[in-house]
């Protein structure tokens, strides 16, 4: 609970602008400070020389900034300080009630930010006290996932440019999984990034080749395959053209390879990072949902007890929830775009998995499908009431249970009205 102070920090690279309001709204404290150690110091004290007062604490005392991921607010939390971060755009819109012209400073926006918490604090809530484990399975989770990013941009690049010099390359694995993103795949090529490198190299050679890489189950009968591809006719480009794209194949190939061996280690750490969670066995035992779409569900959700109250905010924050825009005559009900879009990208993937995994799942799409809704409102209702069964399970210490999430012979409803 504030003490009758709010304190504001206008952020920035260098130095960060600290203003400190009273229950009046004038600012009582300005300070400037750094991003370091001694900055970090400088505020705690400022904070605990407010008031000479013996029930003073600066604890007491919330404080306001428009970031949660820089190191000030690390050490904030580390000395247990509450911090309310605010969003820009609504920081935006607070600025343009105080003045209709566009000014802005750094002070004038620290005290802006100290004068939100003290004019609608309960609508601001602190950082959540979130476990250091659960905070690195969300930065691992979120690495795991730029990185498979990075890795289909690289992929993507490369198939463009096969297309333009090299279409073997990406016909001769067609019919195996993940094609020419293979590792046996990416070693052929590296050995042969160009139609007449690729038509020299023989059925041992090859099979050398798929051997070092892995394979091990038909290497000649793979290799005889790949000869046969390559040695079909194909128009070639002039080859000192030929020749250079031929370099830009290998560059591409060893930017593609990099991102692999990224994606893979990422992956590997954020499993094993959930497993080590107490709350894996609970996400584990959902349908659909495997370690890594586990560790990205806890990574965004978190385990603090008291940060979702009900099952409603927790899909409201998901972009799970409906949002009802009621004015006069007036109504309309449209989903839900202000909201974490990680948490949402996964539970779109999250309910599609589920779809072949729980009679339920399926019973409730299908239901939701006939009722009218087109495909992604109707994955987008699942997951709501996926929600609903994860937040009860996550309240109680339960694993997941069919007949309590779907009972049987009841009618199914809208995400909105879970029963679980």
């Amino acid at each position: 609970m504030a003490g009758g102070f709010w304190a504001g920090i206008d952020w920035s690279e260098k130095l960060n602008d600290v203003a400190v309001v009273d229950a009046a709204g004038q600012v009582v404290v300005r300070a400037r400070i750094a991003e370091t150690p001694d900055g970090l110091k400088e505020l705690l004290r400022l904070l605990s020389e407010l008031s000479r007062s013996h029930r003073h604490s600066r604890r007491q005392v919330p404080i306001a900034i428009e970031t949660g991921s820089s190191l000030l607010v690390e050490g904030l939390r580390s000395a247990r300080q509450p911090v309310h971060v605010i969003h820009p755009a609504m920081a935006a819109r607070y600025r343009a009630r105080l003045s209709p012209a566009k000014i802005k400073s750094d002070k004038g926006d620290a005290a802006m930010l100290a004068n939100i918490l003290r004019i609608d604090g309960d609508s601001h809530r602190p950082l959540p006290g979130t476990s250091d484990l659960a905070r690195s399975i969300t930065v691992l989770a979120r690495a795991q996932v730029q990185a498979r990013w990075t890795r289909e941009y690289h992929a993507n690049r490369l198939r463009s440019l096969l297309r333009q010099i090299h279409p073997a390359a990406l016909t001769a694995w067609a019919d195996l999984p993940d094609g020419f993103r293979r590792t046996e795949a990416r070693a052929v090529l590296a050995a042969g990034p160009t139609p007449r490198q690729a038509a020299r190299l023989n059925a041992i050679q090859l099979c050398r080749i798929l051997t070092e890489a892995g394979r091990t189950r038909l290497r000649m009968d793979r290799a005889l395959h790949l000869q046969a591809e390559f040695a079909q006719p194909v128009i070639n480009r002039p080859r000192p053209v030929e020749d250079a794209m031929g370099i830009e194949v290998l560059a591409c190939l060893s930017m593609l390879d990099q991102a692999c061996a990224t994606s893979e280690t990422l992956t590997g750490e954020t499993e094993n990072a959930f497993i080590e969670h107490p709350q894996a066995a609970i996400y584990l035992s959902f349908p659909g949902c495997g370690p890594l779409l586990g560790a990205r569900l806890l990574g965004e959700i978190g385990d603090d007890p008291a940060r979702f109250a009900t099952a409603r905010g927790l899909r409201a924050y998901a972009g799970a929830a409906p949002l009802t825009w009621a004015s006069g005559a007036t109504s309309s009900v449209t989903r839900r775009r202000i909201a974490n879009t990680w948490l949402q990208a996964t539970g779109h993937v999250w309910a599609f998995t589920s779809l072949t995994r729980s009679p339920g799942c399926r019973a409730y799409y299908d239901h939701r499908r006939q009722a009218g809704d087109r495909y992604a409102p109707a994955l987008r209702s699942l997951y709501g009431r996926l929600l609903g069964s994860l937040h009860r399970c996550l309240c109680t210490g339960q694993l997941y249970d069919e007949d309590l999430a779907f009972p049987p012979g009841r009618r199914v409803g809208r995400a909105g009205g879970s029963r679980v």
